[in-house]
């Protein structure tokens, strides 16, 4: 049976020494340097070097564990175990000498998640959790807030990439919430986002089209925090990325109501 405390301390310790490289590199950073991957999807040097350190260190934790990557550096086939890692969420943010930006490292069995790091360099936070454990920011346990209500909830939104797919989804679900939440706020990183609903500091994060490497972690943390996590349609298949509603909990319902009011304009 894997020690999975141990493994999160292990595991934690690397993404701070990759916190240190990417504040180190953004402070010198060259947005020549940049590549697209697709329509304002962005990858640099600083991304793929990233990643090549961690998977690296992954394979000395875990051996026998595969990979899902962002920057498609390592590969997952029958392993039991297996590492899902975004070396650099919120490359855009990154780019732009903007925050937040941070590594997420997870790592799940076929069955379910099992560790969750997720270190904003910006902020120099470091959250993380392990199955069964309790969710923790610098030491301290988090939880989710205790805001029950719509009208007093501070709510994320995520703008996908694929913006003919999503566009009259989203802004069909910003004329339900605007004016009838506490605040609406789009920040950059999907990790990192999902992290501060586990914290209490929003209730709720929603968006479409995200690879596993963006929720993982993210995911994890949000559960042990005693949040909820499901698709727009309410299932919790949520893994791929595809639909993510996170939340308290307390509003979950309300917020998928809303949701589905809208997912017939998602393609």
């Amino acid at each position: 049976m894997l020690e999975l405390e141990k493994i999160t301390e292990e595991v934690r310790s690397l993404a701070l020494e990759t916190g240190d490289f990417l504040r180190h590199e953004c402070m010198n950073f060259h947005r020549e340097r940049v590549e697209k991957k697709g329509a304002h999807d962005y990858v640099s040097y600083v991304d793929k070097e990233s990643e090549r350190r961690i998977v690296a260190r992954l394979r000395e934790i875990l051996p026998e564990a595969g990979f899902i990557t962002e920057e498609g550096s390592a590969s997952h086939t029958t392993e039991e175990y297996c590492w899902i890692v975004d070396p650099l969420d919120g490359t855009t943010n990154f780019i732009h000498g903007n925050a937040p930006f941070c590594v997420s490292i997870a790592l799940r069995n076929t069955a379910e998640l099992l560790v969750g790091v997720v270190y904003e360099v910006c902020r120099n936070e470091c959250f993380w959790a392990w199955k069964d454990s309790p969710a923790f920011m610098n030491g301290h346990e988090i939880h989710v807030s205790s805001v029950s209500l719509l009208d007093e909830s501070f709510i994320q939104l995520g703008f996908p990439y694929q913006a003919e797919r999503s566009r009259a989804f989203m802004v069909d679900v910003i004329r339900q919430l605007y004016g009838h939440v506490g605040g609406i706020r789009v920040q950059g990183s999907a990790a990192a986002e999902l992290c501060y609903v586990a914290a209490g500091r929003f209730e709720a994060r929603l968006e479409a089209f995200l690879g596993p490497w963006d929720i993982a972690a993210g995911a994890l943390i949000v559960q042990q925090a005693g949040g909820k996590l499901s698709t727009f349609a309410g299932g919790d298949d949520f893994y791929s990325g595809k639909e993510v509603l996170a939340s308290n909990g307390k509003i979950h319902k309300d917020l998928l109501h809303i949701v589905q009011n809208s997912l017939y304009l998602c393609d």
